[in-house]
């Protein structure tokens, strides 16, 4: 009887993966040009050390950038609480990458990774965007978007990082995938917040368009 539950996750599990097939990428040379890059958020610091994932994200996202295979980026994360602002942070390094803030918009209410993937649609009115985070995470996030009728979204996959973190991550990333296989086919779940919409492009700037004065000053 145990042996039932166990196929049943493993099932949904490589699902999510296997409808990523072709659409994940190692290489920025290999990525197909898109209008946007989705930068899915997290933790910029973890107690007093630096998150080696945020990190590995804003390195990719700029690469991506730097490259030409985007033209904009949209860095979405979760900002519910005081002192607690993933977006901004991410902002704040890109620029320092040399990424023009006028070209990086923020999504506040990217609560989770659903939440990001959709709000990139009905929010910010794109389809064929490129994710931007670690391989595990980017497969989810594909599956989300194709099931959601994203077909042409594609991901670039940020370096991985040491072995002992990236265990701990693909055990969180089952329950994961099991949700996200629930939310898109069963239970319907929509984002949290949706909201007024928002046109990216050069003729409207982000409301933030400025620089961050500590990116800029190197604080």
């Amino acid at each position: 009887m145990v042996a039932i539950p166990a196929l049943l996750i493993a099932a949904l599990y490589f699902l999510v993966g296997w409808t990523a097939q072709g659409h994940c990428y190692n290489s920025v040379d290999d990525v197909p040009p898109r209008y946007l890059g989705v930068v899915l958020g997290c933790v910029k610091q973890v107690g007093r050390y630096e998150n080696v994932f945020f990190n590995s994200r804003v390195k990719a996202a700029a690469e991506l950038f730097h490259a030409g295979k985007v033209q904009f980026l949209l860095v979405s994360g979760d900002n519910h609480r005081n002192g607690y602002d993933e977006p901004t942070d991410l902002k704040e390094d890109l620029v320092k990458k040399g990424v023009p803030a006028d070209h990086i918009y923020c999504d506040y209410a990217g609560l989770r990774t659903l939440d990001s993937i959709v709000r990139a649609q009905r929010v910010f009115g794109q389809r064929d965007f490129t994710i931007i985070s670690q391989r595990f995470h980017n497969e989810r996030a594909l599956y989300i978007a194709h099931r959601s009728g994203m077909k042409d979204a594609v991901a670039y996959n940020a370096p991985d990082v040491a072995d002992e973190w990236m265990f701990k991550m693909y055990l969180r990333e089952i329950p994961a995938r099991i949700k996200a296989v629930l939310d898109v086919e069963v239970l319907g779940t929509k984002p949290m917040f949706l909201g007024k919409k928002v046109l990216i492009g050069p003729n409207t700037p982000p409301v933030d368009a400025q620089p961050i004065a500590s990116a800029t000053n190197g604080k």
